[in-house]
């Protein structure tokens, strides 16, 4: 029979020992909501209470998102996307910078718009809005993306062109356009600068052709992706299931990020004049995966519409490798923040500065696991516990599956030493599966590669990997394509035939 013993301690020592009273959990009745009217997103790490996510008590239903890579953020994504469109019908437009979800969405049936594969955009479409404030919001872009905000002549130029090219159109510019009119393109607001500079009488002729020169940079011949008649309704896409807006294939960040903007722009004008319904469900969320051009500024419409909330009837989903890509009104304003794996430190300072955390949890949140997370949420009345909280991990549709690949036998003794060196590359069964569709090879073929890599506990060194891939007879072009898309350098992969060579001559 044990003993209890009584010991004397000190007051300061005991309030060290606030689990005791208050537990790093909120109480169950906020966790563990409705089920036909919340998202299962996984179990408590400390009580087991399962976590199912409502909007009706946050005080917005935005979300951001981080985590490295192989950390479970694009499976938490998908798998969130996906239960919302179970229990509330919700439409999702995933804005995907590096076309991480592509095949996913194929496969679950979604629609996948290329910009550099035929769709375009106009970006002077006004849907709706008056050409005044469109204007307005195509100047903000070009403050983000360029350097016009330091000329502001230029600026006044290009304002005064795109006002123009609307009344050259029948538009005029303070009203609301009648529905179905034809917009003007920004190749008529270069062409009426460029009638300008013909015209010879501008008194700073430097300054007009400069205007010219930033605006055809996204006109041209080739690279007109905003600059054509569109082939796509944005607006309507809020009602279009699951929908891929694929980024991955424009020339630089200048064309994502102007991409980016214009949606964001046209889906919250479209959206703000709804009243927002509690009841109703989300009906569409919008997803921005590693835009960091657009989450870190301050003056995008991501950090607007995550300030004003429940002004608008959507969600937006925020996610990033790197929380310090991702503003800090962001985390400030978001109603949930879904912490994964997060590997430097100076990002674990980041998010202890932005969300206020403790250092006990930023203890715990340094030593999650894959598919771990740390959430915190933002409750719209005020609450006596605190709002960060662990779930042990994310339950999906599938099983985490990871998958690693390592590649420290190819690295140099000197090259090891370097802490920004990446060793292994981690990936979720899904997310492996997508890369190698992507690339191209049978599923006959890499369903042998996964069975293999299961047999050897997931993780592979990248040689024995390849070995892998060419005993299935996969070409070795669509296995250097398969590794850079991986990230592996060309420096690497030239590695790890060299060694093949080597080891094939004895």
């Amino acid at each position: 029979m044990g003993l209890l013993r009584i010991q004397n301690i000190m007051t300061n020592e005991l309030a060290k020992r606030t689990f005791l009273s208050r537990p790093p959990e909120p109480p169950y009745e906020f966790l563990l909501n409705d089920p036909t009217n919340s998202i299962f997103v996984g179990i408590t790490k400390l009580f087991g209470v399962p976590f199912t996510w409502t909007f009706a008590s946050l005080t917005n239903p935005h979300i951001s998102v981080v985590g490295i890579t192989g950390s479970g953020k694009s499976f938490f994504v998908k798998t969130f996307l996906t239960r919302a469109s179970y229990v509330w019908g919700t439409n999702a437009i995933i804005i995907d910078w590096a076309g991480e979800y592509i095949s996913w969405v194929k496969q679950s049936g979604g629609r996948v718009i290329s910009f550099s594969k035929g769709d375009y955009m106009n970006i002077m479409d006004l849907s709706g809005m008056r050409p005044l404030d469109r204007t307005k919001q195509i100047m903000n872009s070009l403050d983000i993306l360029t350097d016009i905000g330091e000329y502001p002549e230029q600026r006044r130029l290009t304002a005064e062109a795109v006002e123009q090219a609307y009344v050259n159109f029948g538009f005029n510019i303070a009203n609301h356009p009648p529905e179905g009119k034809e917009a003007p393109t920004l190749k008529d607001v270069v062409s009426l600068l460029e009638e300008k500079q013909t015209e010879g009488t501008y008194a700073y002729p430097a300054e007009l052709e400069n205007a010219i020169y930033r605006l055809r940079q996204f006109s041209r011949p080739g690279e007109d992706y905003f600059a054509n008649r569109s082939t796509i309704d944005i607006g309507k896409l809020t009602t279009s299931g699951l929908v891929d807006l694929d980024l991955s294939s424009l020339p630089d960040e200048r064309f994502r990020a102007l991409a980016a903007l214009f949606i964001l722009q046209t889906l919250k004008e479209k959206m703000r004049m709804e009243s927002w319904s509690s009841n109703a469900g989300l009906k569409t969320i919008v997803t921005l995966d590693e835009a960091w051009k657009i989450a870190s500024d301050e003056r995008s419409d991501a950090v607007t519409i995550i300030r004003e909330g429940r002004k608008y009837s959507f969600g937006l989903i925020v996610a990033s490798q790197n929380p310090t890509d991702i503003n800090e009104a962001i985390f400030s304003n978001v109603g949930t923040t879904i912490m994964l794996r997060i590997k430097f430190e100076k990002f674990m300072q980041y998010l202890q500065g932005s969300l206020n955390f403790s250092d006990f949890m930023r203890s715990e949140i340094s030593k999650l696991g894959v598919g771990q997370a740390a959430v915190d949420m933002s409750f719209n009345t005020s609450v006596k516990f605190p709002n960060v909280f662990l779930i042990e991990h994310i339950v999906g549709e599938l099983p985490l599956d990871m998958y690693t690949i390592s590649i420290e036998n190819l690295l140099e003794p000197g090259e090891l030493q370097g802490s920004d060196i990446k060793k292994e590359f981690t990936f979720d069964r899904i997310t492996l599966d997508a890369k190698f569709v992507e690339n191209g090879l049978n599923p006959e073929s890499y369903i042998k590669v996964f069975k293999e890599m299961g047999a050897q506990e997931k993780e592979v060194d990248v040689r024995n990997f390849v070995e892998l891939l060419l005993s299935e007879n996969i070409g070795r072009d669509v296995v250097v394509a398969l590794l850079r898309d991986i990230g592996l350098s060309d420096m690497l992969i030239t590695r790890v035939f060299s060694y093949e060579r080597k080891e094939a001559g004895g």
